[in-house]
């Protein structure tokens, strides 16, 4: 199935304004801090406060939202943000970089850093401003940010081509991006669902305890673990459904999720039951 490039998830992304009470700052370890968006719209981030300077993990929408991340970092500390990590090209994980962070050295996967470089200049992001990476790598980057350090790492394909995780092991905590929505079904992009399934199993075989989603709420291992089941439950049944022949435009009628019926579903974002199903059943096609 082909994909919505980044041009119209944004258009979609700028339709869409679902705002709580507040954002909210929750410790979630020595250093470090999850920042909860009260814009749905807008990525969840993450920060961590070293000696000398601090790291954020994605920035938000726009420079609107990134501004409003930046106050919250101040009412903690002054030091300068000196790093900003991309979980994935989105425009609503990285368009708060420049806001954020202008002289921070911004990360990504090489592949994220490609795929902003090919959209940012589409009509579609007018208005927005990206500060694509300077720094990306290939496999795994530590980051040293005394007295902390910080694991960076591509677990393979999942919800795009070049996601990032961000570990932070004294803190025993991860920051996801989108390979974990809270109680939420994912929009997919080009990835690989069935990679996804073991990149959570391996984030779940290590001592985590705060996982911050790329959107929605802060999550506890027994969420992410059903996150990782909802995606796991629905890839057996479309294998199972596809290898009995069952065309595409059916499956949505034969998948059953009950057991995930609290999971929100956006239409607009093909972030449903029904589109999670039809992209898993492409992908198991082009094996």
């Amino acid at each position: 199935m082909v994909r919505k490039v980044a041009a119209l998830y944004v258009m979609v992304l700028a339709s869409l304004v679902v705002a709580s009470a507040e954002p909210a700052v929750k410790p979630i370890g020595p250093g470090l801090y999850a920042y909860i968006s009260d814009n749905d719209s807008s990525s969840n981030s993450t920060f961590l406060v070293g000696n000398d300077g601090i790291l954020v993990v994605d920035t938000g929408l726009n420079a609107t939202e990134g501004a409003k991340l930046l106050a919250r970092i101040r009412q903690i500390s002054s030091l300068p943000v000196k790093y900003i990590v991309n979980t994935h090209y989105h425009p609503d994980h990285q368009g708060g970089n420049a806001t954020v962070g202008p002289s921070a050295v911004v990360i990504s996967t090489g592949f994220t850093r490609e795929r902003t470089l090919a959209v940012m200049n589409t009509p579609a992001m007018a208005g927005f401003h990206f500060q694509p990476a300077a720094l990306t790598f290939r496999e795994q980057v530590t980051l040293h940010l005394d007295p902390y350090s910080v694991e960076i790492y591509f677990p393979g394909k999942a919800h795009t081509s070049g996601d990032a995780l961000v570990y932070f092991p004294t803190q025993h905590a991860i920051s996801m991006g989108d390979l974990f929505l809270n109680r939420s079904c994912p929009a997919m992009d080009d990835g690989s669902v069935e990679n996804w399934i073991q990149a959570l199993d391996h984030v779940l075989a290590q001592p985590v305890e705060h996982i911050v989603p790329g959107h929605f709420d802060l999550g506890t291992r027994a969420d992410l673990e059903r996150f990782r089941n909802y995606l796991s439950d629905l890839f057996q049944q479309v294998r199972t459904l596809t290898q009995e022949g069952i065309p595409p435009e059916q499956l949505g009628g034969k998948i059953h999720m009950e057991k995930y019926s609290d999971f929100r579903q956006y239409t607009k974002f093909e972030a449903t039951f029904t589109d999670n199903a039809a992209t898993i059943y492409h992908q198991l096609k082009a094996q």
